[in-house]
């Protein structure tokens, strides 16, 4: 793990179990709402990290990216938690059209991939979490933006 900022960190991992880790020491730091956006090109592992959140806040079932459904709901003990893709959104405003301010309000949890397809519509993520290569794995940079984003990811680097 290596810190690049109080708000930034970046770790390398090796393989999808590693990504799966990752989700889950990132689920056992969350304690308040969040909006964590995940970005990455197609297959970078932006689904992987996200079922390893999930599974870490106790989901037990199978983890699918919401490519045609928009979202994907989850009630964990966390609370709610939301699963959003906006790989298929053709327009930000869709998503007013969806009710996403609801799901804004009502959740634990909202995981965003895709999150620029929703430009100028979605709120700052508290956590921004870039997935890109990194010879066979990938280097996950976090990056908070929030004062509840800076302390996850200030925990993460402990």
């Amino acid at each position: 793990m290596t810190q690049t900022s109080v708000t930034e960190i970046s770790l390398s991992l090796v393989d999808e179990a590693a990504m799966i880790a990752a989700g889950n020491r990132i689920a056992s730091l969350i304690s308040e709402p969040l909006l964590i956006s995940l970005q990455g090109d197609l297959g970078a592992g932006k689904t992987t990290l996200s079922r390893g959140i999930l599974q870490g806040l106790g989901h037990q079932g199978a983890v699918k990216s919401p490519t045609y459904t928009l979202v994907e709901p989850y009630q964990l003990p966390l609370g709610v938690v939301y699963h959003f893709d906006l790989y298929r959104l053709v327009d930000a405003e869709e998503l007013e059209y969806m009710g996403f301010a609801d799901y804004l309000a009502e959740a634990r949890l909202c995981l965003i991939e895709w999150p620029e397809r929703g430009s100028g519509f979605l709120p700052e993520a508290d956590i921004a979490i870039a997935i890109n290569p990194l010879g066979e794995g990938r280097c996950v940079t976090l990056s908070a933006a929030s004062d509840k984003g800076e302390r996850l990811v200030g925990h993460l680097n402990r």
